[in-house]
């Protein structure tokens, strides 16, 4: 009797890593997980320590592949998914980074975005790279960071140090490292750098010498779906067949594979993508393009994206900064015991705003404060702070794109905030679609690998594998919502106001 094969998902995100086992079926068979600590070592500062991060992948997985009573020879394929625009340089001599990884939260690299900008119109990089000249991307961070020490720089420029999103460290530690590990990305991650061009999928020449990166720096862009070598490290023998951007990964484990396809993951922030096809499509309002995935030997998949720094985020910030609730769940109980948000908005634009905005000076207001107003009614607006920014995308995808969603899949760990999810397609007007599984990251790496490993034939067997588990429909009057959405958008002047 032969024993189960299995795919294997390596999560690397903003405040934890995972290792997850997945069978045939689709589903998972084991989970290992730990949290990593998060430094702010000044205001608008966001930074991980990228060695703990690999520590705590060098346990995490061997304890999924114990949990699952798995061997190696068992696993025909791991995915790596990650944070994305989150920025390590590191040694390729010693194998240690030079600083604290930059985190895509990160503001600091306001200050060298006028020196791009002279360097390079923001049109003209927009055009070539598909994103606005923000503090959210990793070309800004590697130039803040060589442009803060002369020694760092002539390191670069000599071709000692490495530059890559999370992925590509993983990858190079986990392939060999300073004995020979592959230093390589994929198409999802390096279109969010800044750094690559959108129609040839390369690192482009004139965004390198605007960012002032060496090329010597730079990983080997691959497809989505492809080899990018074998584990040595913590475990031997296992092919990494697959490396894709945490929310092309969402996208990809929502079966979104086809144009049209759409969903929004509600986590630490909030991403909608929007499958655009085999063709970029420029946003006229606010949102981004990037790649959705490729699969080897095809042409790229293209989405437009919106993206919303702050979602759960803020809920955390109103446990542990704060100390109003004692637990993320109580934020949802809290809100129920009322019926509206008592004339209070909270706008969190903690690092600016994101899209449709791009306001990187934006901060955070809370406004509408009465003697009236309670925890509960702070609680529903923190809530809701989600819910307008939702919509805010929402409204700016469906400008651009050919036809208005008619509904949206969702995922990720706020989608258990049945509230929530109901205030969303209140202020949408549209139906909102919880799959089986809401945690699709992983997942999605997982369908890649299995895809890279030929574990499964084909998409279409992954589109079986979708079940809804919830839906949400409107219940909220058209003048309801537009006048709320009104008062909304007050709100928001007044946080781009503040940090004008």
């Amino acid at each position: 009797m032969s024993l189960p094969l299995y795919v294997a998902a390596l999560d690397q995100g903003t405040t934890s890593t995972r290792c997850m086992l997945f069978d045939r079926e689709g589903r998972m068979v084991s989970l290992a997980q730990r949290e990593h600590r998060q430094h702010y070592p000044r205001a608008g500062w966001v930074e991980h320590d990228p060695m703990e991060i690999w520590d705590i992948v060098r346990r995490v997985v061997p304890e999924a592949l114990t949990d699952a009573g798995a061997s190696p020879s068992q696993v025909v394929g791991l995915g790596i998914t990650n944070q994305r625009e989150t920025t390590v340089v590191w040694d390729r001599h010693t194998g240690r980074p030079v600083h604290n990884a930059i985190v895509w939260q990160d503001t600091r690299s306001s200050a060298v975005l006028p020196a791009v900008a002279a360097d390079m119109a923001e049109s003209e990089i927009q055009a070539r790279c598909g994103l606005p000249l923000v503090t959210y991307f990793s070309g800004p961070k590697v130039r803040w960071l060589l442009d803060s020490s002369a020694s760092l720089r002539e390191r670069a420029e000599r071709g000692d140090l490495l530059f890559g999103t999370m992925d590509s460290w993983l990858v190079w530690n986990l392939t060999g490292g300073v004995s020979g590990g592959a230093h390589v990305t994929d198409v999802t991650n390096a279109s969010r750098t800044m750094l690559m061009n959108l129609g040839t999928l390369d690192w482009d020449p004139e965004l390198l010498a605007a960012m002032r990166v060496p090329r010597a720096m730079l990983p080997e862009i691959r497809p989505t779906v492809s080899s990018f070598g074998t584990t040595v490290a913590p475990i031997a023998g296992i092919p990494v067949t697959a490396v894709i951007g945490d929310q092309q990964a969402s996208l990809f484990g929502q079966a979104g594979f086809d144009r049209g396809d759409a969903k929004c993951t509600f986590g630490t922030g909030g991403f909608l993508l929007l499958n655009t096809g085999s063709s970029p499509v420029r946003s006229q309002h606010g949102l981004i393009t990037t790649v959705a995935h490729a699969m080897e030997g095809e042409p790229a998949a293209y989405a437009l994206e919106g993206s919303i720094a702050v979602a759960g985020s803020l809920v955390q910030w109103f446990r542990d900064s704060l100390g109003l609730i004692r637990s993320a769940a109580e934020i949802e109980t809290q809100a129920l015991t009322v019926a509206d948000n008592g004339g209070c908005y909270v706008v969190p634009a903690f690092t600016g705003l994101y899209a449709p905005h791009w306001e990187p000076d934006a901060r955070g207001v809370i406004v509408g404060l009465t003697s009236y107003v309670t925890k509960a009614h702070l609680c529903r607006a923190v809530l809701e702070a989600t819910a307008w920014q939702t919509r805010e995308v929402i409204d700016a995808m469906n400008a651009d794109a050919s036809a208005p969603l008619t509904r949206l899949a969702v995922d990720g760990g706020m989608t258990a905030d049945n509230l929530l999810m109901q205030t969303i397609a209140d202020f949408l007007d549209i139906p909102v679609v919880r799959p089986m599984v809401a945690e699709t990251v992983s997942r999605g790496a997982a369908y890649a690998a299995g895809l890279g490993a030929g574990y499964w034939p084909d998409r279409q067997v992954l589109r079986r594998h979708w079940r809804r588990a919830a839906e949400w429909r409107p219940a909220m009057s058209a003048a309801a919502r537009e006048a709320e959405f009104a008062r909304w958008r007050r709100a928001v002047e007044l946080a781009i106001g503040w940090g004008a």
